[in-house]
């Protein structure tokens, strides 16, 4: 079968096989599966404040999803997005707060190159590590993980904090804040959902349609045979670690500039790690980690309607982690898939 409609039907098959799975499940507990699914479709898609509240999460799932995506093709396993998420989005804050004087067309563009870069920077020395030295990726950003999140807590609770309760910088200024496209209620759902579909096209050209692209998949998939015809595997190992912070960073500035528009203690609040279980449901491929993220996103704001009806929230991860672990098996579900198709 042609490996791009596996690519699509592997994740697919997996979802529904999963599907089926928890439905046993619910009906173990005594519920009722078709109300279970249909609170969860009713919580992410059901009202305008559902689906607000659905791109909200989404957004920054795509872009830490492309992050670890990005270094997954080229044989990088960037575990750090977290941390480069949160470093990105706190110096972005420390200047946004202090921007007031600038308009928006500059203002905006400008804040968002600072958490990018600041995001390339913190991932690229563990890139950096890794072509010189040998040091293993993995290590290294998770201990960059630790650096940034107890940095922020610092500037938080010491030389940003303002207010009481919540550790918290100051608010951004206004022409740093992006435009709103829904308003319900209380929820802004913001242009950063915009942005990391751009983002996720950008990703997607990148990767298949220039030269810097195809050097890193070829270093990716054998860096033996990459240097033995003339690609310099440690640049590409910085570059490629260096564009996934990018992108890390650029989630923290969604965050920053459309949803808090202040850094809060919990700003990432672990999404710097989902973008591994997205980055894998998604096949690594910038166009299916949009649907990953939106599957993930919508399934975590359902799991608050299917509460209503008695069946536990936990059951959206009970979901999530079958399909994490039947992507990341893939054997499973494709021989699962030719079997029948020989059967036929």
């Amino acid at each position: 079968m042609n490996k791009k409609v596996m690519a699509i039907l592997v994740p697919v098959v997996s979802v529904l096989i999963a599907l089926a799975i928890s439905t046993v499940i619910i009906l173990l507990i005594g519920k009722n599966p078709i109300d279970a699914y249909g609170a969860l479709i009713k919580g992410s898609f059901g009202s305008k404040q559902a689906i607000a509240d659905t791109v909200i999460k989404t957004t920054p799932l795509i872009l830490t999803g492309l992050a670890v995506g990005f270094g997954f093709r080229a044989g990088v396993f960037n575990i750090g997005a977290e941390g480069q998420m949160v470093m990105g989005a706190l110096i972005a804050a420390t200047f946004a707060s202090n921007f007031g004087s600038l308009p928006p067309l500059l203002a905006i563009p400008l804040t968002i190159l600072i958490a990018m870069s600041v995001g390339a920077g913190y991932a690229a020395i563990a890139g950096f590590l890794k072509a010189k030295t040998g040091a293993h990726e993995v290590v290294t950003t998770i201990m960059l993980n630790w650096i940034a999140t107890y940095f922020a807590s610092y500037m938080v609770t010491g030389p940003l904090k303002v207010g009481s309760g919540t550790p918290k910088s100051p608010e951004i200024s206004d022409s740093c804040q992006l435009p709103v496209l829904m308003k319900v209620g209380a929820i802004e759902m913001s242009a950063g959902i915009i942005i990391a579909i751009i983002a996720a096209i950008f990703m997607y050209i990148l990767l298949n349609k220039t030269t810097t692209g195809y050097e890193v998949k070829a270093v990716g998939f054998n860096p033996y045979a990459a240097e033995y015809g003339g690609i310099s595997v440690g640049k590409n190992i910085v570059l490629a670690m260096a564009i996934s912070g990018a992108l890390a960073g650029l989630a923290g500035a969604t965050e920053l500039m459309g949803v808090h528009h202040r850094f809060l203690g919990e700003l990432s609040g672990g999404k710097g790690f989902d973008g591994i279980s997205i980055a894998l449901i998604g096949q690594n491929n910038p166009i299916g980690i949009i649907f990953a993220a939106f599957l993930i996103g919508a399934l975590r704001t359902g799991s608050n309607e299917m509460q209503f009806i008695g069946v536990p929230k936990h059951m959206v991860m009970i979901i999530q982690g079958i399909v994490i672990f039947l992507v990341a098996a893939d054997r499973i579900v494709r021989t699962i898939m030719i079997r029948k198709r020989v059967e036929k």
